[in-house]
């Protein structure tokens, strides 16, 4: 664009040799400040030959392209401003003003200039991820979805759009597309290391956790990038290779940057390799660190810890402390089953077994343990 606008700069005061107040163009003056990049010295000089008044499409151009090169937007603005009105079809003018009001922090008015040069140009790329980065709450990821897959479906091997694209896609959790349409960017860009980074949490959603393993240690041959090691360690837990997740988990704590997540990750795997301490002290770690609502599940994986380490006393008064927090199915359940086989107290089980009930498990992800729920609940009230 910019060479654009010289051109036009150039060929506009070559046919202008003379100013409207009679005052003659020095050529060779303004070569000079354009060589020497004094670019504020040739819009001045412009404006004095000129005036302000004028009202010629090309001086106009010039004019603004020199102050819009001096870094002067207000001025710039102003005179391609009077150029957009002799001229409203004018790309190079278009893309100025849209520019220009991006900079200045202009949004709407950018956008209306993007929306009026794709009017003009419907397959220019660069507009579209220009109108999509003005949309950036999540609240407008709609919109902003409409240009990315434009801007994608134009020039699909672009990282930038790619990665945002695939971003906005799992925000919907369309999973599949996103990350198709990385794995399209990659193919064309086999060395970005931003694409391959990206893609990691979505291969770790679609369960391609051979991948995200592969792909996750060569990029951690280039640095420990937390969220590498984050999301290869996960792949390594689902791939049950406990050790080596906790492993990855603890060069986050040994550089301070672990979280709820990586710490409830590291509890999981101690629990799954029947570490009961170890899993106990993660998962008092990990509610030590919970800003999420999650607080009362992971007392109930503290108190199935202590279950299964045989300490019951601990585990009653777990369970109990996770419904302080928030009453979710999940627990009630645990709670029954605990007081029904390590405890054996059916009057507390049949108790735990109802509020599970009335708490409305999902009928499609609980169905089985609803209907054990129901078959103990009879049974229960059979022997009273």
């Amino acid at each position: 664009m910019k060479n654009l606008l010289t051109l036009l700069a150039l060929f506009s005061f070559s046919l202008t040799l003379y100013a409207q107040n009679g005052n003659a163009l020095d050529k060779e003056k303004l070569f000079d400040f354009y060589q020497s990049q004094r670019y504020a010295d040739a819009a001045q000089y412009l404006k004095n030959i000129y005036g302000e008044e004028v009202d010629d499409f090309k001086t106009l151009s010039q004019i603004g392209y020199c102050f819009l090169m001096a870094g002067n937007n207000v001025e710039a603005e102003k005179f391609y401003s009077k150029a957009y009105t002799l001229q409203p079809l004018n790309l190079p003018i278009l893309f100025s003003l849209a520019s220009i009001n991006t900079k200045r922090g202009n949004t709407e008015k950018a956008k209306r200039y993007y929306s009026e040069i794709v009017k003009i140009d419907s397959n220019n790329f660069n507009v579209y991820k220009q109108l999509a980065n003005m949309y950036s709450s999540p609240k407008e990821d709609s919109v902003k979805i409409i240009y990315l897959l434009k801007a994608n479906k134009i020039n699909p091997l672009e990282g930038d759009v790619a990665v945002d694209l695939a971003e906005v896609h799992s925000d919907y959790q369309q999973y599949e597309k996103a990350y198709d349409v990385l794995d399209i960017a990659i193919k064309g860009d086999s060395d970005n290391l931003v694409l391959q980074r990206a893609k990691l949490p979505i291969a770790n959603q679609l369960k391609k956790y051979a991948e995200v393993i592969a792909s996750g240690e060569k990029l951690l041959k280039d640095g420990a990038d937390a969220g590498v090691i984050k999301e290869v360690a996960k792949a390594y837990y689902y791939n049950k290779k406990y050790q080596k997740a906790i492993d990855l988990f603890k060069m986050l704590e040994a550089a301070a940057m672990q979280n709820e997540a990586t710490l409830y990750y590291t509890s999981l795997s101690y629990r799954a390799l029947k570490n009961y301490p170890q899993a106990a002290t993660y998962t008092r770690r990990t509610i030590d660190e919970a800003i999420s609502p999650n607080t009362s599940s992971y007392y109930s994986l503290l108190g199935l810890v202590y279950e299964e380490n045989n300490q019951l006393t601990l585990a009653s008064a777990a369970y109990k402390k996770g419904l302080q927090f928030k009453v979710v199915p999940a627990l009630y359940y645990r709670m029954a089953v605990f007081y029904d086989t390590k405890m054996k107290h059916p009057g507390n089980a049949l108790k735990y077994y109802m509020l599970y009930l009335k708490s409305k498990p999902s009928l499609l992800n609980d169905k089985e343990e609803i209907k054990f729920t129901k078959d103990r609940i009879a049974q229960l009230n059979l022997t009273d």
